[in-house]
């Protein structure tokens, strides 16, 4: 079943924007990206849901003229935490030990190692970690899209200073890194929809080692 939905998805070209995307599919696809899995379990990532026509209008100048970004029922920005900080990390950890109801020696021995490796670090090589966390669950978004028959579009197509500056992002301490306009594909006005999927073939893709 999801090889059949993955098979279907592609990069949709036209959406829409007469066919919005329900409410609870969306909740399903957030859903999906808010479980992704992520190193130490820092979930070093948010989504912005845009939904404000004007916004919209602001970010698809920013992002080449696409039109997805404003024909879609939904526009998602993955954005990336700036930085990993003290508090940033024993948030984390203080949640999992208030959800778990006991606390650890290993796990705050653990803590204490991210402590003393992360924030020393570069903001940037901070960043760069905590945006490939958020292409995890950018991947499970995309997935769950196509899994609930909704139409998808992965972009890196914008300046993303610019966007940050749209959504206040820097404020808040995070940093886009890629969007996903979500909706439903206008088969009669694009150009890609009927073309064959390709990839590479499996015996080009996979190695296996025994």
């Amino acid at each position: 079943m999801l090889i059949e939905k993955l098979n279907w998805r592609y990069a949709t070209k036209k959406m829409d924007p007469a066919k919005p995307v329900s409410e609870d599919k969306i909740d399903r696809i957030l859903e999906a990206a808010r479980l992704a899995p992520t190193s130490s379990g820092l979930q070093p990532f948010e989504i912005i849901v845009v939904k404000d026509k004007q916004t919209r209008e602001k970010i698809q100048a920013i992002a080449w003229n696409q039109a997805q970004v404003t024909e879609a029922s939904h526009l998602l920005v993955f954005a990336a935490w700036d930085n990993y900080t003290p508090e940033r990390i024993n948030g984390m950890f203080d949640l999992v030990n208030a959800e778990r109801g006991f606390t650890n020696e290993g796990w705050e021995n653990y803590r204490k190692m991210l402590l003393d490796t992360y924030p020393p670090r570069e903001p940037q090589v901070n960043f760069e970690h905590a945006a490939r966390q958020a292409y995890i669950g950018f991947g499970l978004a995309l997935t769950a899209a196509a899994f609930e028959g909704v139409d998808s579009t992965p972009m890196e197509g914008f300046d993303a200073a610019k966007l940050d500056e749209i959504l206040k992002l820097r404020e808040r301490g995070l940093r886009s890194v890629t969007i996903l306009p979500i909706g439903y594909r206008a088969a009669d006005g694009d150009w890609l929809v009927n073309l064959k999927k390709v990839r590479r073939a499996r015996e080009d893709f996979v190695t296996v080692v025994e």
